[in-house]
């Protein structure tokens, strides 16, 4: 493997575009109104807050916030872009407008099952039903609402943008030059998918929270804002585990359920979509190459980089 095949990226899918992401560096690439494709490059790293990102567990944390912060902005970016606005700036009551929904999302992803599954407890007795139930509600609710917004013609879109995301990642990683039909050979699932990532906290959610026991509603509803993100960091170790073992049969059975979840948040891509991926990777893998290379803190040399969530 070469050192460039090395460094670390991840992405996701924009509004007509694409989104890449290295250890330091992001580029997106857009389909713009009149056909042509616009990219920007931007440093979105310190090397202080990359040694950081080398700690397990910590790192879970630390991308989990950066992945929330440049999707969002990667996301009015690209709207602009397609419009042919790209030199537009977002504006403060858009990112508060975004802090709300995120805030009400992870509200009604955290605590809501424990408000709705309350009940069951009382009505048969058992704790453990009643965690079940709210861990299953929990998963319900993440694959009905993919379920749902994926029926909306633009969303479709995006869809296959983020199956040419993921394609355009893997023919990198294993060294293909970076041509329409060569990523298009590549499949449009990738084990370090965020949509795996959430999956896994869901799962891994359950099993914690039903060892927790059945405490007051709200020591309940205080438990998991605390742990979700302790469980977000071990399920980013888990996938990126996934990844570095893949060969693995016990890794490559729990895999399974993650893949299968991105045939719903992924379509296949046409050959403009792809294009654009391989603009964005193109652009990401220069961007870091621009950048001098930046030698491992000491106390973390022994610590091995994998890759943030594709």
């Amino acid at each position: 493997m070469t050192e460039q095949q090395q460094i670390p990226f991840g992405g996701q899918a924009v509004i007509e575009g694409v989104m890449i992401r290295g250890p330091r560096t992001m580029t997106i690439a857009v389909r713009g109104p009149d056909g042509q494709i616009i990219t920007k490059s931007e440093v979105t790293a310190s090397p202080g807050a990359t040694a950081l990102r080398r700690v397990p567990y910590l790192r879970g944390i630390l991308i989990l916030g950066d992945t929330l912060s440049l999707g969002i902005r990667s996301l009015y970016w690209s709207a602009r872009a397609a419009a042919g606005k790209p030199d537009e700036k977002i504006s403060r009551g858009e990112v508060a407008v975004s802090a709300v929904t995120l805030t009400a999302a992870a509200a009604a992803f955290i605590g809501g099952p424990v408000v709705l599954t309350n009940w069951v407890g009382r009505a048969s007795g058992s704790g453990l039903a009643e965690v079940g139930a709210e861990g299953l509600l929990r998963i319900g609710l993440l694959l009905g609402y993919i379920g749902f917004v994926g029926r909306l013609p633009e969303v479709q879109r995006v869809f296959a943008y983020h199956g040419a995301e993921h394609r355009a990642v893997h023919a990198h990683e294993h060294g293909r030059a970076l041509t329409v039909d060569n990523v298009r050979a590549f499949p449009n699932e990738h084990p370090r998918c965020g949509t795996a990532f959430l999956l896994t906290v869901g799962v891994a959610s359950l099993g914690i929270f039903a060892a927790l026991g059945t405490p007051p509603i709200w020591e309940r509803i205080a438990e998991r804002v605390i742990l979700t993100p302790v469980i977000a960091a071990l399920a980013y170790e888990f996938v990126r585990a996934s990844q570095a073992w893949d060969n693995h049969p016990l890794l490559r059975f729990l895999q399974k359920p993650n893949l299968w979840l991105q045939k719903m948040t992924t379509r296949d891509p046409d050959d403009a979509q792809i294009e654009v991926a391989i603009a964005a990777m193109t652009g990401a893998i220069a961007a870091e190459a621009a950048l001098p290379a930046v030698a491992p803190a000491p106390a973390l040399a022994e610590v091995d980089v994998e890759a943030d969530e594709a």
